[in-house]
């Protein structure tokens, strides 16, 4: 019995338990993250949280919504936009997280990821933006609260003192009667705003008919910004009542407005006015729309931030458009409101800015404040994107068959890709060939060096008529073009984009195998090419694969339509900024003709003979082999000397591997100098002009013949020459057939087993030394 109530009690006991833990597990689940979305102009000054998730939609690159600094932005800076500057999201969109952190005492502006941010040199608030992944234990807003652009504007005064208020009060029902007149402000405001009552002296003034009061201040002039919670609740009663008597001796002035029309600008007899006496003004309004109270002009547009000093011009041409009236206020406290009907040139203005009255000059996303503290300077000269670093020419046709109306698309294709390159110093630069029956320069790199200088340049361009003489236009490029006179840069890629109506009328083949050799990557755009048809009447078949660097349609474009030109400009740009891909830019991998001169003498042995050729292999793979690249050729000897291949008779990697490893070995004496000697007649005498002439010797002995004038001979052809020593090899002479420095030319090694570790180190070489040298 006691036992069947003990199990009782235990069972009970795990069912409190267990629905206790179901009930702790309900109340520890992490709430799932929902993130809001955002356009793409949202500003996070506008977001009123200090950190935030939120997600961009697609397409806020074409927005091109405002960006300022890198990295930590300004506040005023679109945040969708500052996303993609940072590369944080893709023109796809995304979610990021937005921090907001203290503002800047400067901000650079850059160009990255197709965004292009600009400097700012203060403000008041920055922010930070990351990938969109919610920290640890952190649960985010699902609604983001937007701070009101347009921020409202009470003006507040402070009493000088409780006797000032009780010296200017009128007792009885008069003071009662006036103040009632004037209208009473209400404000409800947070708790950590203090809003003060307004309370304005009046004192008659004598003028002639009609009659105005003019008021003076006596007391501290305020703005208060209001948050969008404020709210703000004004009686407005007739303002001809203001003007009764109060106190003799004391008056306070109010800011007279004026509406002056600009010369030139259309007659507005509603805005051409000045300063029409309040109760005039009251008339007017009623007149005009009797069904709606009078808005009180003076609070709708009246200056924002209120000050007793002597006022400064304030810039917004910014914010508002010119149209043709502007809006001025009298400066100073001792001068009075013009009388109605008088010559605004009588009174002392100070001119603000432009005003329209259709347009909210305060509705531009910032505080109003802040319009008058964003610095108005001309934005910085882009430098050009540094991710597209080239040097273009482009060689457009200006043949008769083209047609005037086709040679404007071209223009205006020309003028797109200018634009699109973001062309600049540090980033890319373009010349312009026109060619006909014969090609001319109309500006070369070094002409302009920004994409706003060149559209106009582009468009005064004038066809120039004749043949379309693609080939010769090719061989001036390759001759003229790109030299440091006309502003090559050497380290950046050559790249020359041939576009062409149909089809060349001479012959490309020859003039663009020598351009590619030079180093420069050929593009063709073919427009209307010729169809089956017209086929007979090419002078050249396939020119276009002929012509161009590799013939995997990465460096052609075929357009069916002039009139579809412009649909190739984003892939055209493209292209031509993948620097990793011109396989035709002369590189240490793609640029020289590398001999190598192998010992097959008796001490080597077939064992060691192979390690060799699995040593010269190696560094051929590091190369990129073809007839326009990196050519190689082999040299064995012993007493005598046998070619085993030459420059240019292996175009491709793997022919050329297979062709390593089927060398034989011959066996015999070892004659370096002689073997030398042999590669430089054979070889290099039939290396071409634009390519880097390197030797590489590997020998295990001491040479029977003298090394030393062979090498010097080689040396002063241009020759670099490397020398290899295994085992017993002459340390003299390895340092006679090097080029100097020695230490970075000639190697020596015990076993053949390491030839292995001295690969990297020669290819680093070559590239290092590739790379200092001046090259076009």
């Amino acid at each position: 019995m006691k036992r069947s109530t003990l199990a009782t009690i235990t069972f009970a006991l795990l069912l409190v338990y267990a629905d206790g833990a179901k009930e702790n597990a309900k109340k520890n689940k992490k709430p799932k993250q929902i993130v809001p979305s955002i356009d793409c102009d949202i500003r996070a000054g506008k977001i009123s949280l200090p950190e935030f998730m939120a997600k961009c939609p697609a397409g806020c690159q074409e927005m091109k919504q405002p960006v300022y600094g890198t990295d930590i932005y300004a506040s005023i800076s679109s945040v969708c936009n500052a996303a993609l500057h940072s590369g944080v999201i893709t023109n796809a969109g995304g979610k990021i997280l937005v921090k907001k952190i203290a503002g800047q005492a400067s901000y650079r502006g850059s160009f990255s990821n197709g965004i292009r941010s600009m400097s700012l040199p203060k403000w008041r608030e920055s922010f930070i933006v990351s990938a969109g992944k919610a920290k640890k234990g952190v649960t985010y807003p699902s609604v983001l609260e937007l701070i009101t652009s347009k921020p409202t504007v009470v003006r507040t005064e402070l009493i000088k003192s409780e006797q000032e208020t009780k010296n200017i009060k009128h007792s009885g029902t008069s003071s009662d009667k006036a103040s009632d007149q004037v209208g009473q402000k209400e404000v409800k405001a947070p708790p950590a705003t203090t809003t003060h009552q307004t309370t304005m002296t009046p004192e008659p003034t004598t003028t002639p008919e009609p009659t105005t009061t003019t008021l003076k201040p006596t007391t501290t002039t305020t703005t208060t910004v209001l948050p969008p919670t404020t709210t703000l609740i004004t009686t407005v009663k007739p303002r001809a009542a203001v003007h009764k008597v109060r106190e003799a001796g004391i008056r306070r002035q109010e800011p007279a407005v004026t509406y002056r029309r600009q010369p030139g600008a259309p007659a507005n007899p509603t805005y051409n006015r000045v300063n029409p006496s309040p109760q005039d003004r009251t008339q007017q309004a009623v007149q005009a729309n009797p069904t709606f109270t009078r808005r009180d002009w003076y609070h709708i547009y009246q200056r924002p931030d209120w000050q007793t000093a002597p006022r400064r011009q304030t810039d917004i041409s910014a914010v508002v458009p010119d149209t043709g009236y502007t809006w001025t206020e009298v400066g100073g406290d001792d001068t009075q409101a013009p009388r109605a009907g008088s010559e605004v040139s009588d009174t002392k203005v100070d001119t603000v800015g432009a005003w329209k009255p259709e347009v909210d000059p305060f509705d531009t996303g910032v505080g109003v404040k802040e319009q008058d503290s964003i610095p108005k300077f001309p934005e910085p000269a882009s430098q050009g994107d540094p991710n597209c670093k080239v040097d273009i020419a482009f060689l457009m046709d200006g043949s008769w068959s083209i047609g005037k109306r086709r040679f404007k698309i071209q223009k205006e294709f020309l003028a797109d890709i200018s634009q699109a390159l973001d062309v600049g110093v540090a980033g890319p630069m373009l010349g312009i060939i026109q060619f006909g029956d014969d090609p001319v320069t109309e500006f070369n790199l070094k002409s302009y060096s920004s994409s706003r200088e060149l559209k106009p340049v582009i468009e005064k361009i004038v066809q120039k008529g004749g043949l379309s003489n693609v080939g010769k236009a090719l061989s001036y490029t390759n001759k003229h073009f790109f030299s440091d006179a006309s502003g090559n840069r050497g380290g950046p890629p050559n790249v020359a984009v041939v576009l062409v109506d149909g089809w060349p009328t001479d012959k490309v083949e020859e003039a663009s195998r020598l351009a590619r050799e030079s180093g420069i990557n050929i593009f063709f755009v073919t427009i209307e090419g010729p169809d089956e048809n017209e086929k007979q009447n090419v002078v050249e078949t396939n020119f276009v694969d002929k012509a161009v660097c590799r013939t995997n349609g990465f460096f052609s474009l075929n357009v069916p339509s002039w009139f579809a030109l412009r649909k190739a400009v984003q892939p055209l740009v493209k292209r031509v900024c993948d620097t990793d891909r011109l396989v035709c830019s002369k590189t240490c991998l793609n640029a020289a003709d590398i001999a190598f001169v192998i010992d097959g003498s008796s001490s080597v042995g077939t064992g060691n003979f192979r390690t060799v050729l699995q040593f010269v292999a190696n560094i051929t793979k590091e190369f990129e082999i073809s007839d326009t690249d990196t050519r190689v050729g082999a040299v064995q000897y012993t007493y005598e000397q046998r070619l085993e291949f030459a420059f240019g008779q292996y175009n491709s990697k793997a022919e050329l591997l297979n062709a390593i490893k089927r060398i034989n070995y011959w066996s015999g004496g070892t004659s370096t100098g002689a073997a030398i000697t042999y590669t430089s007649e054979q070889l290099f005498s039939k290396s071409k002009p634009n390519k880097r002439k390197i030797m590489i010797v590997i020998t295990d002995g001491r040479s029977y013949d003298d090394v030393r004038a062979p090498a010097l001979a080689v040396h002063r052809n241009g020759v670099i020459a490397y020398s290899i020593g295994i085992a017993w090899a002459a340390q003299e002479e390895l340092e006679y057939i090097a080029t100097d420095p020695d230490k970075e030319h000639s190697f020596f090694v015990d076993e053949f087993d390491s030839l292995y570790k001295f690969v990297p180190k020669i290819i680093h070489n070559i590239c290092q030394e590739f790379n200092s040298q001046p090259r076009n």
